[in-house]
């Protein structure tokens, strides 16, 4: 039986696949219509991913599991970096 969720990512994981893409995360956040700020400070842990914006930086990143509500409100993007 497969797993449900895709395994969650450490930020060296996720810091390595943007490398391994040539993709900065501030295009990144861009693309997904997040702060770069917002990005940096969950990656670092400077946010806890808990409420709002980091929340669904943390989501799609594959911080956390979640539901990424965007900010029209739907779940669409609810992707992985």
């Amino acid at each position: 039986m497969q797993p449900k969720h895709a395994p969650l990512r450490t930020p060296d994981q996720i810091r390595a696949e943007f490398d391994a893409r040539g993709q900065s995360l501030r295009a990144w956040a861009r693309a997904h219509r997040l702060s770069p700020a917002i990005v940096y400070g969950v990656l670092t842990g400077a946010k806890k991913g808990r409420r709002g914006e980091a929340h669904r930086a943390a989501v799609l990143l594959g911080l956390k599991r979640g539901i990424a509500i965007a900010p029209d409100g739907t779940d669409a993007e609810n992707d992985p970096a």
